[in-house]
């Protein structure tokens, strides 16, 4: 593929808004005040998990398919995906009376799954990761003449990407910046390209997971390379090698690129449903969590734009996320306190943890294991806490009391 006569431009994005308005809605993005407390910046919501499939990617599907000629159209289309982009492709083919089969990896979801089968299409489960879904999907285009619809490294649904800028330039007054997750490169090339060539002043934040920053080391080689596997609860943006046709358009346009790690994604995601009401996946509140933990160079103020990318979130998965981000932010705490087997000994112990105004959830005795001397006993305390303050002062008054402890990490 020509990679430069694939770029697209701002005339681009703009026809493919005109494609796609009437079917795609126009999402929120207003600003937070807590966030905006919190991160030191003027911080703007733009709420794609809001979208019908409950993320951005059924923009640039949409502006695929509507390119589709009839006979492309009666012969139908394929894509692999881990979820949002097959429900975008799934449910607007099936919109338009377009047989869809969506090939997902084994290890996709089951919420994804389901939605996918729900808005119509055929699922098929393949392979370990993206990569082996993709040339399984390939092979079925081969097969059956099919058209085959990329998650991201695909002029047209670059283009349809990049509406959402369009929408944030008429949404926010005198726009700074925008915060944008990256994983193949689709959704910042579309919305850096439609910002950077409307008003060149705005800076570009890219976002990916320390686990899987392809495009990052993309920037820093000067081309794409590919990375090893790994896994990472943003799986929407898991992604091992940044796009050819994408990674153009992020070198010239992209300002910055920052990561964030497993655990500061988990704290965005509890951040944004304590905080916003707002249900974010992994991917969907990585941006939030770059400013969360001042990753950026932005200046102090800005009116920066963070994009929710999608809220499709296994309720299991959401399950360990909001323990995970409590055991990060310091409101779960779990130690392993040394104490005498004897009657009372117990009884001691809660009173000062009472005393503290932390909550036990959990316990656990040992008096075998870790050492613990004949006569005395371990025991494991799960609590729950108001925060870091919190936990210091009642590791404090344990040290004072004479209790041997640890944290369980």
């Amino acid at each position: 593929m020509d990679v430069a006569a694939s770029s697209i431009t701002l005339n681009d994005i703009l026809a493919a808004r005109e494609r796609i308005r009437a079917s795609i809605y126009m999402t929120p993005c207003s600003r937070s005040e807590m966030l905006s407390r919190m991160t030191g910046q003027q911080v703007f919501l733009k709420l794609e998990n809001l979208q019908m499939t409950g993320s951005f990617k059924e923009r640039g599907a949409l502006n695929r398919i509507a390119t589709l000629t009839p006979e492309q159209a009666a012969r139908g289309v394929v894509a692999a995906s881990a979820g949002n982009h097959a429900q975008g492709v799934a449910h607007h083919a099936t919109q338009r009376g377009i047989r869809s089969v969506i090939v997902m990896p084994l290890t996709t979801p089951l919420v994804k799954v389901t939605a996918t089968k729900g808005f119509g299409a055929e699922v098929r489960l393949h392979g370990a990761n993206y990569d082996e879904a993709c040339i399984e999907a390939t092979r079925l285009c081969e097969e059956q003449g099919m058209t085959f619809i990329h998650p991201f490294d695909d002029p047209l649904v670059m283009a349809g990407q990049g509406t959402i800028a369009l929408e944030l330039l008429e949404q926010i007054e005198h726009l700074e910046a925008v915060v944008v997750p990256i994983g193949g490169g689709g959704l910042i090339g579309g919305i850096a390209c439609a910002i950077k060539e409307s008003n060149p002043a705005i800076r570009i934040v890219g976002v990916q997971t320390s686990r899987l920053s392809s495009m990052a080391e993309a920037v820093r080689q000067h081309h794409p390379i590919t990375l090893d596997p790994a896994t990472t609860i943003a799986d929407g943006i898991a992604v091992r090698r940044a796009g050819e046709v994408t990674f153009p358009l992020v070198e010239k346009y992209v300002d910055e690129i920052v990561t964030v790690d497993e655990d500061e994604i988990a704290s965005a995601i509890l951040t944004l449903l304590e905080r916003e009401k707002t249900l974010a996946e992994g991917a969907g509140a990585t941006a939030l969590a770059a400013l969360l933990q001042q990753r950026t160079s932005l200046p102090a103020d800005a009116r920066t734009a963070v994009l929710v990318s999608g809220g499709n979130i296994d309720v299991t998965l959401l399950s360990r996320i909001i323990e995970r981000g409590l055991v990060q932010d310091g409101r779960l705490i779990r130690l392993r306190i040394h104490l005498l087997d004897k009657p009372g000994a117990l009884a001691d112990l809660t009173q000062l943890i009472a005393q503290h105004r932390a909550n036990i959830v959990d316990t656990l005795h040992n008096r075998a294991y870790y050492g613990v001397n004949l006569g005395d006993t371990v025991i494991d305390i799960t609590m729950e806490t108001r925060g870091r303050e919190q936990v210091d002062e009642l590791l404090a008054a344990l040290t004072t009391a004479g209790y041997r402890h640890s944290r369980v990490i």
